[in-house]
């Protein structure tokens, strides 16, 4: 099967000053690069319209969501996103947010889908964080229940940096299951408890990483009986990754990432999965360690 893919343009398009740690290149490039060595074709691509400002204050405050859009937030606020305001961030904001909610509905449609960004999960109710300005996938989780497409979401979080707002959010909805795989020691320094939080000492290698999936997911499946799964598929616990302190080869991303969609399908539970955070100066290297994904999602459906 042809797997849906999820990308606009504007992921790409945020001038960012050279010395600044965000790739933001790196959704343009993966693209490129998924097309260049066939892992996907250009009609596999569906493109996002601008999230709604009301569904985005489902889940934000209010003020957060107005103050953002206005460019009315403080400075400080501004310095802890990350991000200078521009009318491209804004802009790319509500494509990106908006992407994983149709990524999530391609996927009860089709079983899989993949968004060629995402996974926002340092976003909180009233303020932003490490790059993340609204939780795409808090906004995804619960838009499909509301519309009834969902009664229970299960997010699977391999980034190397825990969800803290993802699980600040995700304990004011019932039905949203928040399973978060992270360094310990790694930001944020202050971690909320998720529903389910595996830590890992710095340095952890591919066997005891994959270990620890193996025993957790299946046994969360099993336990919540979700009928959607959202999974954002982090690269930066790769060991040459610049923000991460895991020591995970680009095999044990891809074994990482055949597993958690074996067993979504072998569940015969929708996935929808976001490529999360990844940073490296060397473009090509991380448009690889995304791919993996990709890879995996062709090599199970």
């Amino acid at each position: 099967m042809s797997i849906p893919l999820v990308y606009h343009a504007s992921y790409s398009k945020l001038a960012l000053p050279s010395t600044h740690r965000f790739p933001t290149s790196k959704y343009q490039l993966l693209q490129q690069y998924l097309l260049n060595n066939q892992i996907a074709k250009p009609s596999d691509f569906h493109s996002p319209e601008m999230i709604q400002v009301e569904v985005l204050k489902q889940v934000h405050q209010d003020k957060y969501v107005d103050d953002f859009i206005d460019n009315k937030l403080d400075l400080k606020v501004m310095r802890r996103i990350g991000f200078p305001w521009s009318e491209a961030l804004l802009n790319r904001t509500l494509h990106a947010v908006s992407g994983t909610s149709l990524c999530a509905n391609l996927a009860i449609e089709h079983g899989v889908s993949l968004h060629l960004s995402g996974g926002y999960h340092h976003a909180h109710y009233d303020f932003g964080s490490g790059f993340c300005i609204f939780n795409d996938l808090i906004v995804a989780a619960s838009g499909m229940i509301s519309n009834g497409k969902a009664t229970k979401v299960l997010i699977i979080d391999c980034d190397v940096h825990q969800g803290d707002g993802t699980a600040t959010l995700s304990s004011q909805f019932d039905n949203i299951i928040s399973c978060s795989f992270h360094c310990l020691k790694n930001f944020p320094s202050r971690k909320p408890h998720s529903d389910h939080d595996i830590e890992f000492d710095k340095g952890i290698d591919d066997h005891h990483f994959l270990h620890s999936l193996e025993q957790v997911v299946p046994y969360l499946i099993n336990i919540h009986q979700p009928d959607l799964i959202l999974y954002d598929a982090g690269v930066d616990i790769h060991r040459d990754d610049d923000l991460g302190y895991l020591n995970i080869s680009t095999a044990g991303i891809l074994a990482r990432d055949k597993f958690i969609f074996k067993t979504a399908k072998q569940a015969n539970i929708p996935i929808a999965a976001v490529i999360g955070g990844g940073y490296s100066r060397n473009e090509a290297e991380l448009s690889h360690r995304h791919s993996q994904l990709f890879i995996a999602a062709n090599s199970i459906w």
